[in-house]
């Protein structure tokens, strides 16, 4: 015949307000020292440098493939647009497409983002 109470040492009986025992805290000096500048994982951590850094090698290899585009698109078009006309390079008329379409699609963006902090907002009031 089997008992169907637990022991009193059975996770099953231990009250919930009472803490597991911990081992005791090692001291951190040698390993904060050790891992000052390491993340969790054990990789270095990303500071303000280093993002500024990776941010201006992009914006360079991006002004050079610009550069590479203009140079490859130089030849002129003929754009004709609500009873304008006119010639431009190919790289041109190519780039301000698609900055207007960026901005189609921002505009929206910002109007939608600016709606929601402001619901925030209001609603961290009350």
């Amino acid at each position: 015949m089997t008992n169907s109470v637990p022991p009193e040492d059975s996770p099953l009986e231990r009250p919930r307000d009472v803490a597991e025992p911990t081992a005791p805290p090692e001291p951190s000096a040698p390993a904060e020292r050790r891992t000052a500048g390491l993340d969790r994982k054990g990789r270095v951590k990303r500071t303000r440098a280093s993002e500024l850094w990776i941010g201006l090698i992009t914006a360079a290899v991006l002004a050079v493939l610009f550069l590479i585009f203009i140079a490859q698109n130089s030849n002129k078009v003929t754009i004709q647009f609500l009873g304008w006309e006119g010639q431009v390079s190919l790289a041109v008329a190519l780039l301000l497409s698609a900055v207007i379409g960026a901005l189609v699609v921002a505009v929206p963006g910002v109007v939608r983002i600016v709606q929601l902090r402001t619901a925030l907002r209001h609603n961290a009031k009350r």
